[in-house]
């Protein structure tokens, strides 16, 4: 499966950003999905990850309700929602898929396939 990220930007702190992740070459249902970032100089981090039907959701403590992870079968696409924006969430996004981890994995394993990122910079 491919996938690519989009819809990062410069956001002032406190405010939103929804991100894209939208996937190609393989059914989209059959993957676990999830988000990770990496800043400048730090290791890649686990952001959120979903199952496939959507039902179960895992997040990082850092972005635990202020971030939503989402997707739209139908579409290919992921979605991550993110409010209250702080300049600590600065980083390159990536969203990563799955078919044999479930995505309450995500947090211990590296995801089979991930997308090129998308850049989210929030300016204090």
């Amino acid at each position: 499966v491919q996938l690519q990220a989009s819809g990062g930007g410069l956001v002032q702190a406190g405010g939103s950003l929804v991100l894209s992740c939208t996937a190609s070459g393989r059914p989209f249902i059959n993957y676990e999905l999830g988000w990770f970032r990496q800043a400048p100089g730090k290791e890649r981090e686990f952001v959120a990850s979903i199952t496939w039907s959507g039902r179960s959701k895992y997040y990082a403590d850092s972005v635990k309700g202020r971030f939503t992870i989402s997707r739209d079968n139908d579409k290919n696409t992921g979605y991550l929602q993110m409010s209250s924006l702080k300049s600590e969430d600065t980083a390159v996004y990536y969203c990563a898929a799955d078919s044999t981890r479930m995505a309450s994995e995500f947090r211990r394993f590296t995801p089979q396939y991930r997308g090129q990122g998308t850049q989210v910079t929030v300016s204090s």
